[in-house]
């Protein structure tokens, strides 16, 4: 990282409030014990779906950044959020496959009834889901960004074609991309900072760093810290059952 520049990632959320609360608390911590610096906190995407708060990890997280200075928390767009912004802009058929991959937790969470959503028709569960996410949960989203470059390091949600260069990406590869990237095995172009493949424990190679370690099927939520050639892992716990 660029002197004076500190950076924490964030992996993916997935409607964990209870150990967003936690990891943004030793952040914040682990900061203040580090003296000061230029912070940025990063989060890699994927803050909704599977887990039970979405709307509220959704909200939590807008008024953070709504309080903070520009610059300071920045947001990647994850697969499962652009799913849902394809539903909240009407496609049946992204409310079918946002189902099957979490997005009832989510519904839920935003105040629809268990017993009506399993009760719905499509269509109509497709305009209930666009009443019940409020326009500035909406706007929040659509604000986010898809690579963050610093320092050494590009920071995505899901990975990079290894075969392009970094201005060259396409968003499906940044938001959905797995065994191309995983399984490459040569340089890049920065160092790749990514969620979205769930792993038991942080994942750090020459040319990619994976911090999503499942916190919504009992692993803890992880941040990594970046400061010069330094860098740290945070995590919050597992959610006690």
């Amino acid at each position: 990282m660029p002197e004076g520049q500190r950076v924490y990632a964030v992996g993916d959320v997935h409607g964990m409030l209870e150990q967003l609360e936690e990891l943004l608390s030793r952040i914040e911590a682990d900061n203040e014990a580090r003296g000061p610096a230029r912070t940025t906190v990063i989060f890699l995407g994927d803050l909704i779906d599977r887990g039970p708060d979405s709307a509220q990890v959704v909200e939590r997280l807008r008024e953070i950044a709504a309080a903070s200075t520009p610059g300071t928390i920045r947001f990647l767009l994850g697969n499962h959020e652009e799913v849902l912004l394809s539903v909240l802009n009407g496609s049946e058929k992204a409310l079918r496959f946002f189902n099957r991959i979490g997005g009832r937790e989510t519904l839920l969470s935003y105040g629809i009834p268990a017993s009506v959503y399993a009760s719905c028709e499509y269509s109509e569960l497709l305009a209930r889901a666009q009443a019940a996410v409020p326009p500035e949960h909406v706007e929040f989203l659509r604000g986010f960004e898809d690579m963050i470059v610093l320092g050494d390091y590009a920071f995505v949600h899901a990975g990079v074609d290894p075969r392009r260069a970094l201005d060259e990406q396409e968003t499906a590869h940044l938001r959905w991309i797995r065994e191309e990237f995983l399984d490459h095995r040569g340089t890049l172009e920065k160092v790749v900072v990514h969620g979205h493949t769930v792993r038991d424990d942080v994942e750090q190679l020459a040319h990619r760093i994976g911090i999503d370690t499942g916190a919504f099927a009992g692993g803890p939520l992880t941040a990594m810290g970046f400061e010069g050639r330094d860098r740290w892992v945070l995590q919050a716990p597992p959610r006690a059952i």
